[in-house]
């Protein structure tokens, strides 16, 4: 139940900065932010909402600025990086989630909306109903869609198929996948709280999804259980480190969705993935973004193909 009152803690970066800012709130305050960006002037805001703050506000800011600097040393561009600590009604906290929130169309296959939006489905969506909490994005990152858009595409009706979410946070991809008939649907996430919203979000949708706590740096090189495709949402850096682990977990010919990748990072992502026997079929791009599927090579010989590109 959300409280009457609620603190807002923000920052205002960069795209690039989006990441760096994140972690520091989710260490400091012990939760997931949840993330605004604006395709108009590319500005991010990434927030926590609190009960109560853990300690005095100028303590707060002190400390959160002297951290925010010390990223900076490092070369980060955070842009102006702007602190803002609010007391928030309940009833404006809620009425920001519905101006943020719309609902997504993934063509004729899928409608994504909260509970509170009118919007009815076209014949043969597929509708899944995703309602924020105080720390969960909406699925509105670009990223998020290109997932939701090989999910719909790869789906062969009458075909059974196997899908894992890595990083599942709402359970978005995995509750979409479950109503498009993909089976059997599994995914993970490494924070508990996200583990706990995604299984709500999972009994609202009545859908038959496995989720569970997970770190995928633990989990065995060699699996017990192999995937038609896998949705990967993570940072570039845990990406090509666990390259070989995410390959092994792909049935040969199967499909990767790696996804959350600046235009920057994607290239050495790229050469790391192929060396892994990953072969890049589709890429797409949107400002810093680009995301790309992937096959598992029947052979395990690895090999080129162009495949398709596209720019937003």
């Amino acid at each position: 139940m959300i409280p009457p009152r609620l603190w807002q803690v923000s920052i205002r970066t960069t795209v690039e900065g989006e990441e760096a800012v994140a972690g520091l709130l989710e260490r400091t305050f012990r939760q997931a932010p949840s993330v605004y960006r604006s395709e108009k002037t590319g500005e991010v805001v990434v927030s926590v909402y609190l009960e109560a703050l853990p300690g005095p506000q100028r303590a707060l800011r002190t400390g959160l600025k002297d951290a925010l600097d010390r990223r900076r040393r490092l070369r980060l561009d955070l842009g102006q990086a702007t602190l803002a600590l609010k007391p928030l009604r309940r009833e404006n906290w809620a009425e920001s989630w519905k101006r943020h929130f719309q609902p997504i169309e993934i063509g004729k296959r899928l409608l994504i909306k909260p509970s509170w939006s009118r919007r009815r489905a076209s014949p043969g969506q597929r509708v899944v109903i995703l309602d924020p909490g105080l720390s969960f994005g909406t699925g509105h990152h670009p990223t998020t869609l290109f997932c939701l858009q090989q999910l719909a595409r790869f789906r062969r009706p009458g075909v059974r198929q196997s899908f894992l979410d890595i990083g599942a946070g709402s359970g978005i991809l995995a509750i979409a996948a479950a109503k498009l008939g993909y089976s059997p649907v599994f995914a993970f996430d490494n924070d508990p709280e996200a583990v706990r919203a995604g299984r709500q979000n999972i009994k609202r949708n009545n859908v038959r999804v496995s989720l569970r706590r997970a770190d995928l740096t633990r989990l065995p090189q060699v699996p017990r259980r192999r995937y038609d495709l896998i949705c990967a949402n993570l940072i570039c850096d845990l990406l090509a480190k666990e390259a070989e682990k995410i390959r092994n977990l792909l049935k040969p010919g199967g499909k990767l969705v790696a996804a959350g990748i600046l235009r920057r990072e994607f290239p050495a992502l790229e050469k790391k993935l192929h060396k892994s026997h990953l072969t890049l079929e589709k890429t797409w791009a949107t400002k810093e973004w680009k995301s790309g599927r992937l096959a598992r090579l029947q052979s395990m010989q690895p090999g080129r193909c162009k495949g398709e590109n596209a720019t937003a």
